[in-house]
């Protein structure tokens, strides 16, 4: 097999995306090549589209994905053909909005065999986005409930980091509050296991203070961190953490966190890829999310599933991301 099909991205407004044939990259010595089965969708795929189109860039997007080892490198012992195997992506190689892909072995994690193609890809990116936030950043023991006692504050609760850090969050046995403002993500975060939800639309910090919860050890904001500052800034107990995920427009009054001696912690999934900085540690995080699926104990954060990798499809889909709307994760059967 030497060709494949992929979606590359066009300059096009009304036509973004273009069906092309395409040939199958030669494999280094770590590299996995993936028959595509699922991919998802992730706002990272809107930002990326966007700075192709500006510069005028084909590009075969996708960041998430579950699919089969169909050849691998010369170095690769961890994995054989037939194997089913779920991952996300570099952001400097083509992308799983295809039907075949390479993939560093690294980042690959074998997939468990009691979700489908699609919930499986809706996985990878949210799911290292948290872990690694909550691991790298926050400096918690990964281990089931080794966070005892301990409480997190998850704003954008109904995303598809939020569903998933909710869940591992709960693992680790921390009360979560979570915050959502509709009806329908309210049930979600309830139904991911947050104890306490609270609207972000409103003024959170004095509805936690009726309750009791004037200070937080731990913080994400999984969305625009500017409206949320100054309150998260309040709510941070001392030495503790506030972790983001979207980078600012505008200055951010940081000096806010220096008398209780806070941290602002960044989170990027990609820089680890990017940088060459433990790169394995991606796959062995997607061991134990594969684990917990095995386990029953994850919940599947898939709420829209589209059949066939068309250009139509995909549209409708980035469309649906950009709508801000939606919760959970959405993702396209190959």
């Amino acid at each position: 097999m030497a060709q494949f099909q992929a979606l590359v991205t066009t300059s096009d407004a009304h036509n973004p995306f273009a069906l092309q044939t395409m040939t199958v990259p030669t494999l280094a010595s770590q590299d996995l090549l993936i028959q595509v089965k699922a991919t998802a969708l992730n706002p990272v795929d809107i930002k990326q589209r966007q700075v192709a189109v500006k510069n005028q860039q084909s590009r075969v997007l996708g960041f998430d994905a579950m699919g089969e080892v169909v050849a691998k490198g010369a170095a690769v012992t961890d994995f054989a053909i037939g194997d089913a195997v779920f991952y996300a992506g570099q952001l400097n190689r083509l992308g799983s909005n295809a039907t075949y892909q390479v993939v560093d072995a690294r980042l690959v994690a074998q997939a468990p065999d009691n979700w489908s193609p699609t919930e499986l890809a809706s996985i990878p990116l949210t799911f290292l986005t948290a872990y690694e936030l909550l691991a790298d950043k926050f400096g918690l023991t990964m281990t089931a409930n080794s966070a005892s006692g301990q409480t997190l504050l998850v704003v954008n609760g109904a995303g598809g980091v939020g569903s998933i850090m909710i869940q591992l969050a709960k693992w680790l046995g921390m009360t979560v509050i979570a915050t959502a403002s509709r009806r329908t993500t309210v049930n979600w975060v309830r139904e991911m296991g947050a104890d306490i939800v609270v609207n972000h639309r409103e003024d959170y910090v004095t509805a936690l203070a009726d309750m009791a919860i004037t200070s937080v050890p731990y913080i994400a904001v999984l969305h625009q961190l500017e409206p949320h500052f100054e309150r998260v800034a309040t709510l941070v107990a001392p030495f503790g953490h506030i972790g983001a995920i979207v980078e600012s427009i505008a200055p951010l009054p940081v000096n806010l966190l220096k008398n209780k001696s806070a941290s602002l912690d960044w989170e990027f999934m990609f820089a680890k890829a990017n940088y060459q900085f433990e790169v394995a540690s991606q796959g062995k995080a997607l061991q134990l999310a594969a684990k917990l699926i095995a386990d029953n104990f994850l919940k599947v954060t898939l709420t829209h599933a589209y059949q066939g990798l068309t250009t139509a499809n995909l549209l409708a889909a980035q469309e649906l991301v950009m709508a801000g709307e939606t919760y959970g994760k959405i993702a396209l059967e190959v």
